[in-house]
């Protein structure tokens, strides 16, 4: 079971707070070497009220990961979803094609002290999971600390800005 989310500023009152929290729209996209884990982690979203737009894959058949993940990313870009999850085998190709995007940082977490970190020190909007790598408990916990852990801002947001400055006109 997923924390209370913290990640999302708390308004006045607890039902705006439990309505904001009912809001958050989640995207989730694997191949078929994540698809169980994908499913898994989609149940236990749904079940903790969060909304949840799923991308594919739709089964472990073999298949092609970059349509799925170009799919979620594009979604991100376009504010249907206000985050994503990426699942594969190991999450490298994940990694390597969600960051191709501008505006998009997608962190590869094999540990909650990672996925804490790329919430607090780069506003991580995309998180990886390799499920060859993790335990479906362990993943489940990431999933909770990455959900569940605000931006720093300060220092971290003049670094980000240092990159999408970089990367300004790269897509």
């Amino acid at each position: 079971m997923l924390s209370t989310n913290k990640g999302i500023s708390k308004k006045s009152g607890t039902k705006d707070f439990l309505t904001a929290v009912r809001q958050v729209a989640i995207g989730l996209a694997s191949d078929h070497g994540g698809f169980e884990l994908k499913e898994k982690l989609r149940n236990i979203l749904q079940a903790n009220n969060y909304h949840v737009l799923d991308f594919g894959a739709y089964s472990n058949k073999s298949c092609d990961y970059p349509k799925f993940g170009i799919k979620l990313v594009k979604a991100i870009l376009s504010k249907k979803v206000n985050r994503g999850i990426l699942l594969c085998r190991s999450g490298i190709g994940f990694s390597i094609l969600a960051n191709r995007f501008k505006d998009i940082r997608a962190a590869l977490c094999y540990n909650v002290q990672a996925a804490r970190t790329c919430r607090r020190h780069n506003n991580s909007n995309i998180l990886i999971l390799g499920a060859d790598y993790i335990k479906e408990k362990d993943a489940e916990k990431i999933l909770d600390v990455w959900l569940n852990t605000e931006f720093e801002g300060g220092r971290h947001l003049r670094r980000l800005k240092q990159i999408e400055k970089f990367s300004k006109g790269s897509n």
